[in-house]
């Protein structure tokens, strides 16, 4: 018997990286999965982003677990075209228990991170994204009166300042992990007594496409200082988390066993915020 057994989850940024891992993990946990991601490239991040065939193995490996999904490409920038993801899930599905407004973007490196429209993207996926996966997810866990789980994905950025260079796509970063707290305790303020908890989750680096990249690696050279403040004071091979490590404190938050955990900014860090 799995930990969520009969449950569903509604999954953002699901192709790749720690959106891939929830997916899997809950699905072998007894979830069924409603996702997207975005599966094209954006001009202000200078990485690529997850493509259709990382969406298509994310929905193999779901399948591969013995559950269902739906996942379909979407931006989640686009409040009509996600909410419509959604309801597709929910009308196959018949119910939603979990939402994890994990998708993210780094328009921190390269010439893109000054350019004004890195501040815009960064805002936009993950402030308005988050808004946009979350808002029309509310009704559906509310149908079910079994109460819910609710996590936003921040960042050890969404807690400290330090990793800024004052550009504007650092900016951006920094200010949509910082106002995603913000959501996060207005929406636990409000959903708790209908039994739905709210979190964020804030992991230090994790070895994810987002920054196992070319470009990743070359900020880090530039700006040492930068470098040298995301180190982890707890020992963690590589200096990275792996997606499971955050994957697991998913678990148990959207669990029984994290029932009575609403409103809480959950670290993931290795110690990093400690400093």
């Amino acid at each position: 018997m799995g930990l969520v057994d009969g449950k569903v989850a509604f999954i953002s940024g699901v192709a790749r990286g720690q959106g891939r891992s929830h997916a899997v993990r809950l699905a072998e946990e007894g979830a069924d999965i409603i996702g997207f991601d975005i599966c094209h490239d954006e001009p202000s991040v200078e990485y690529p982003l997850a493509t259709e065939a990382d969406l298509q193995e994310t929905i193999a490996l779901v399948e591969k677990a013995g559950r269902r999904i739906h996942a379909v490409q979407a931006d989640a920038r686009d409040f009509g075209v996600v909410t419509a993801v959604l309801e597709e899930g929910v009308a196959q599905f018949g119910r939603l228990d979990i939402v994890l407004a994990n998708a993210g973007i780094m328009a921190i490196t390269g010439e893109q991170r000054q350019w004004h429209d890195a501040w815009h993207a960064g805002i936009d996926v993950m402030l308005k994204g988050v808004y946009n996966t979350v808002f029309p997810a509310i009704p559906h866990i509310r149908a079910g009166g079994r109460g819910g789980s609710i996590i936003i994905t921040s960042s050890t950025a969404g807690l400290v300042g330090g990793m800024s260079d004052g550009s504007p796509g650092v900016l951006g970063y920094i200010a949509s992990k910082h106002g995603v707290v913000g959501l996060m305790r207005a929406w636990t303020l409000l959903l708790a007594p209908e039994g739905i908890r709210v979190n964020t989750v804030h992991p230090t680096g994790v070895g994810s496409p987002m920054i196992i990249n070319e470009a990743f690696g070359r900020f880090v050279q530039e700006f040492p200082k930068i470098a040298e403040n995301l180190q982890n004071p707890l020992p963690v091979p590589d200096g990275l988390l792996r997606p499971e490590d955050v994957t697991n404190t998913i678990v148990h938050l959207v669990s029984d066993a994290g029932k009575y955990i609403t409103g809480q900014t959950v670290v993931v860090d290795a110690g990093f915020t400690a400093r």
